[in-house]
């Protein structure tokens, strides 16, 4: 082969080489930008741990509609054109039962006496993936607020614990905690020779 060639096929290649780096550095920086404008980032700010001491005896599932709005006023007349408006639902589950530790009770002349506190709430939980929308209206002029949503949902949930205890939920954790408790004492005492008495603390 000729000097020539060999210069000519030398600087082709070396050429080509640097393209090859070039393309490759350009590639890697776009996704490295891509990934930097679709990255999400999380923190976990705090973590606590407790001891579970509830008696969870009865849960309720509330469907709930929420109708959140919010207008630009003057002087007390709403302006024309602002009014956001949402009309939503979403499934609650409420639990109701009882302190576990407030729990007392006493073993005399074949009588068993259980002590129970009052009933109460123990939690209320939004679930998610019940959403439904119904009706979607927003106004440029007035938003609704992350606040103004977030006080929205804590009275859905209340709305929600009123519905709840109205029909009988902690009547009913109540007396499904009797029955809880009445087998657990079974299992350690003959209840032919025992009886069992529940009273209020």
């Amino acid at each position: 082969m000729s000097r020539e060639k060999s210069d000519f096929l030398t600087k082709y290649l070396t050429r080509k080489v640097i393209a090859i780096l070039v393309i490759g550095i350009l590639l890697s920086t776009g996704v490295v930008g891509m990934r930097k404008l679709i990255s999400n980032h999380s923190k976990t700010t705090k973590i606590g741990f407790e001891d579970i001491g509830e008696l969870a005896t009865q849960t309720a599932y509330c469907t709930e509609v929420n109708v959140t709005e919010a207008s630009r006023e003057f002087y007390g007349i709403e302006i024309p054109f602002t009014q956001s408006k949402y009309v939503y639902s979403y499934d609650v589950i409420i639990k109701a039962g009882f302190d576990f530790s407030e729990i007392e009770w006493s073993e005399k002349d074949s009588v068993i006496e259980i002590r129970l506190p009052a009933t109460k709430i123990l939690s209320r939980e939004i679930k998610a993936d019940s959403f439904k929308v119904y009706h979607e209206k927003e106004s440029i002029f007035r938003h609704i607020t992350l606040a103004e949503n977030n006080d929205a949902m804590d009275s859905l949930k209340e709305t929600a614990v009123e519905n709840a205890v109205s029909n009988g939920l902690l009547k009913n954790a109540r007396d499904n905690a009797e029955t809880i408790l009445s087998g657990f004492f079974a299992n350690h005492y003959d209840l032919d020779k025992y009886e069992i008495r529940f009273v209020d603390k």
